[in-house]
């Protein structure tokens, strides 16, 4: 195919760096995301399964699905079989949790069992953006513009009387 671009040897090693860390960059915005859920309180929050259970096979910890839930707002990913995707191929999810890939039945199971508390963090997480200068005026403009999906956007208007 001479006068093409040749792909590379798939078999061919590499020197690519040896950590995933090195992969995502020091002002990534899911380093913002990793710390704001680290450190937050879960079980205040009333999120389900904070505590391990004793029987059966371990699940994952909330804070995994937290993380995902904000990423996929974040960057319009909001179904949970594109998310259960972007486990396997996105570097950015692969390092936020730390190569952890819940299948998408557990994070709709997750979105279904904690609404009340995903709603609470979703205002925390809009008010420390807003307090950090990470939104656009656009998006600070309006409360409910930038993480929420359709269907939360309605439910966090107030109630008509």
């Amino acid at each position: 195919m001479a006068g093409f671009i040749e792909e590379a040897d798939r078999g061919q090693l590499s020197l690519l760096p040896g950590s995933l860390d090195d992969w995502v960059g020091k002002d990534n915005p899911v380093r913002v995301i990793d710390a704001f859920v680290d450190g937050l309180d879960l079980k205040k929050l009333d999120f389900e399964t904070v505590d391990p259970l004793d029987i059966g096979r371990p699940g994952y910890h909330p804070s995994v699905h937290l993380k995902l839930y904000i990423y996929g707002y974040l960057n319009r990913v909001q179904s949970s079989r594109r998310l259960e995707r972007e486990c396997h191929r996105n570097l950015e999810v692969m390092w936020l949790l730390g190569w952890l890939a819940p299948d998408h039945k557990t994070i709709a199971d997750f979105r279904k069992d904690n609404g009340a508390a995903i709603k609470k963090v979703c205002g925390q997480f809009i008010e420390l953006c807003r307090s950090l200068g990470l939104l656009s005026k656009a998006a600070s403009a309006s409360r409910t513009s930038c993480i929420w999906p359709r269907r939360m956007r309605i439910a966090a208007r107030p109630a008509r009387n």
